[in-house]
């Protein structure tokens, strides 16, 4: 027998993912603890989007968010830490899959008339040249008949600026459209491509850390044990180099993922 979906109480619940093959939005119960103290290295991104999110939250014009770049530098996590900052103030995060994005006008039309404020959060958003999702979530963002929800706001993250991977055969075809008719200035498909990255208002870049940078992620983690003298901190800067290594990159997950090993380790 198939179970009935838990009730959601945006009163009691500060997020929920939304479930696709049953049609509801499933409250979270367990939420990832992070703060945004928690988060180092990415101070310029953090500011821009905390002023953004407390701007959506006095009802001031805010934009969506697209946060992209480097694997493992913290961009979802910052939106979870929003959340946890936020609550309070009234914030909510709904989570959705890519894949669900057709879904995604109903979502917001159970949400539109709530007393909330909502961040739609899709990670890791990107998709393949022959896909045409996006289109919904174009039209959600700016291109619909009817306004965007003033209490709705979308955070994507992504690896890609622009979303979409845009090929030399783009550049090639934009090419020769300018050198066929004079009146054509701009491929149609890039035209396409760019104008769903430009739906975003807000762009923040993350880049990937130094060595340098790591190592201090890893004296914040390990600060305790060190100053207790549980571990020594040259010897945890050698093993977290070789965790890094072995893994093939010194992000700040890879930091976290040490660091839970270590843990995980010290407690066998």
């Amino acid at each position: 027998m198939t179970q009935a979906p838990s009730t959601l109480d945006w009163n009691l619940h500060k997020a929920a993912i939304w479930r696709p093959k049953r049609g509801y939005l499933k409250p979270v119960t367990r939420l990832d603890a992070i703060s945004l103290d928690h988060l180092k290295k990415i101070e310029r991104q953090k500011s821009l989007i905390i002023e953004n999110t407390e701007r959506f939250l006095a009802g001031k014009p805010a934009n969506n968010a697209l946060l992209w770049g480097a694997r493992g530098t913290g961009k979802s996590s910052l939106v979870k830490a929003l959340l946890n900052q936020y609550a309070d103030q009234g914030l909510r995060v709904i989570e959705i899959d890519k894949a669900d994005l057709v879904d995604l006008p109903e979502i917001v039309d159970q949400i539109m008339d709530s007393q909330y404020r909502f961040i739609v959060f899709c990670d890791d958003l990107s998709f393949d040249a022959d896909e045409n999702t996006y289109k919904h979530l174009k039209s959600v963002l700016e291109g619909s008949i009817e306004l965007p929800p003033e209490n709705v706001l979308l955070y994507a993250t992504s690896n890609r600026r622009h979303l979409i991977p845009q090929t030399q055969r783009d550049n090639q075809e934009t090419l020769s459209a300018r050198m066929a008719d004079p009146e054509v200035h701009y491929s149609d498909t890039v035209e396409e491509k760019l104008s769903l990255a430009d739906r975003f208002g807000l762009w923040l870049s993350f880049y990937p850390i130094t060595w340098q940078e790591y190592l201090d992620m890893i004296d914040v983690l390990f600060a305790e044990s060190i100053a207790e003298g549980a571990c020594d901190r040259d010897d945890i800067h050698t093993q977290a180099k070789l965790f890094a290594r072995t893994r093939g990159t010194n992000s700040a997950r890879t930091a976290k993922q040490f660091y839970q090993a270590v843990i995980n380790k010290s407690h066998e």
